[in-house]
């Protein structure tokens, strides 16, 4: 593969930022989610948490904090899984013709996308992160730079990889259908028991047994526990509940999403080799 998957990639960076509109709304609705959701539920949930016996020895965190993870997670989600409509509608209007009929090889639209996708999702993370802290989401606490610095890292890494799996699942089913509306119903109807079979906002501590299994399996969940594993640490309450994160749970939670990106990948590359616009 050359590296001509930079024509794609700064083309898609490109529009990002010439269309305000979209640039406006994909930026600021994960920090209204924090702003509105987020404060009113903090409230809520901590008044719960205090009335709660504390855990000796371990510390208690806020609601807020807790669910900055899972806004991180699904504004990912969100946002990847609707990035492959750009394979649509370029395929609707033939800009995809033009771009199959060049000598570059299909795979460099795959990982132009992809990574254009993973940029996005990195603006879109540090905004939350920046916003969050601001209004007292306590991620970092106690971390000294050298361990903010790996934390950073890692959630980066880990919100890179879980973009690539739903994005290429999004070009994969961008390049099988035929009109915008069979996609964004495809699209829903996936998203929702991701978003809801998942510990984003919530523990999954009392779900039914069969949707507790089916949550450990849940790329969304995957990402959300690395991410308070690296924001909040390995070992927290919250509204009574007790978390432990061991290095196996993070492990897991990388190759999880590192085999989830694998398969998608295969899945996408083979449609595009299949495809004819």
């Amino acid at each position: 593969m050359s590296f001509a998957f930079n024509a794609i990639y700064w083309r898609e960076m490109v529009k990002f930022f010439r269309f305000k509109s979209v640039l406006f709304s994909s930026l600021i609705q994960s920090v209204m989610w924090l702003a509105f959701f987020g404060v009113a539920m903090s409230k809520s949930f901590d008044r719960i948490t205090d009335m709660l016996p504390a855990i000796p020895g371990v510390p208690t965190i806020d609601y807020l904090s807790y669910m900055g993870a899972g806004i991180i997670a699904m504004d990912v989600l969100f946002a990847s899984l609707f990035g492959g409509t750009t394979l649509l509608f370029d395929k609707k209007y033939s800009l995809l013709k033009e771009t199959l009929a060049s000598p570059i090889a299909r795979v460099n639209i795959v990982v132009g996308v992809g990574l254009s996708g993973m940029t996005k999702a990195f603006i879109q993370t540090g905004i939350i992160i920046l916003f969050g802290r601001l209004i007292g989401m306590n991620f970092f606490k106690g971390y000294d730079p050298i361990q903010t610095l790996v934390s950073v890292v890692g959630i980066f890494v880990l919100v890179g990889i879980f973009t690539l799996v739903f994005l290429f699942l999004s070009g994969s089913i961008a390049i099988t259908v035929e009109q915008p509306e069979g996609m964004q119903s495809i699209l829903t109807l996936l998203s929702m028991p991701l978003f809801f079979v998942s510990n984003a906002l919530y523990p999954v501590d009392s779900f039914p047994d069969i949707l507790k299994f089916l949550s450990i399996f849940n790329p969304l969940t995957l990402l959300a526990n690395g991410i308070r594993y690296f924001a909040l640490g390995d070992n927290f309450s919250v509204m009574g509940g007790h978390y432990i994160y061991t290095t196996g749970d993070i492990i897991m939670s990388f190759v999880g999403l590192i085999i989830f990106a694998l398969a998608t990948l295969s899945i996408v590359l083979w449609r595009f080799n299949k495809v004819s616009v």
